[in-house]
């Protein structure tokens, strides 16, 4: 099998990215389709209910940010890098493929909606990746409590108003100098979020990242 100086430009990785995000610029045709078949309201319903709700809905990370991402780990070399909201895959895929080309190290990754889980998982496993990738199905708030290890790289990505629960739950495993990257700076649900990191009391020194949507890169002090 050819090699390739980068993971990402594998035929196979390539073409499962080109899939999703192809599927993925239909997300507000699907969503404007879902709220038709069934209306709902985000806030009458628990986070599980909402991931069941929208599970037709990509939600990525854009291009531009997955590419960041790929050059963040490939120069920081974390051992283990955790990703709370893996969807289906796409910002799982460009951890992995960094973690590969690294050579070392591992991706934790979770999704609380069944659905996603599985094909995440199939892609995984269709693109060889599966091997550096962990999926913790289910609430991260209690899948992620259960880990051990330090957190060298931490990607959040899931419902915004649960960001900052999940990084309180994993401070005591984040040293001095671990990058805390989340997506989306834009939303106000990720408000409270960025309050803390922003705030240096709070341990971190931030900077957002105008791709896209926003990315706040956070380092542990």
């Amino acid at each position: 099998m050819p090699t390739y100086p980068c993971t990402l430009a594998e035929p196979r990785v390539s073409a499962a990215l080109n899939r999703m995000f192809e599927a993925a610029a239909r997300d507000d045709e699907t969503a404007a389709r879902l709220q038709e078949v069934q209306p709902y309201e985000k806030e009458s319903l628990t986070a599980r209910e909402l991931a069941d709700a929208v599970q037709e809905i990509y939600m990525p990370v854009s291009a531009d940010g997955g590419r960041l991402l790929y050059n963040l780990i490939r120069a920081s070399r974390p051992a283990t890098v955790v990703e709370f909201g893996t969807s289906y895959g796409i910002s799982t895929l460009h951890l992995a493929a960094a973690v590969r080309d690294n050579g070392t190290g591992q991706v934790i990754t979770t999704e609380m909606n069944r659905t996603k889980a599985a094909h995440a998982r199939e892609t995984f496993a269709a693109t060889g990746l599966d091997d550096v990738i962990t999926v913790l199905e289910g609430d991260a708030l209690e899948t992620l409590a259960a880990l051990r290890q330090p957190v060298d790289f931490l990607f959040l990505d899931g419902w915004k108003d649960l960001c900052l629960p999940v990084l309180r739950l994993l401070e005591p495993h984040i040293a001095p100098g671990t990058l805390v990257v989340a997506d989306d700076v834009d939303l106000p649900d990720l408000g409270t979020y960025l309050e803390h990191v922003r705030d240096t009391a709070n341990g971190y020194h931030s900077v957002t990242f105008p791709v896209e949507d926003g990315l706040e890169i956070s380092c542990r002090l």
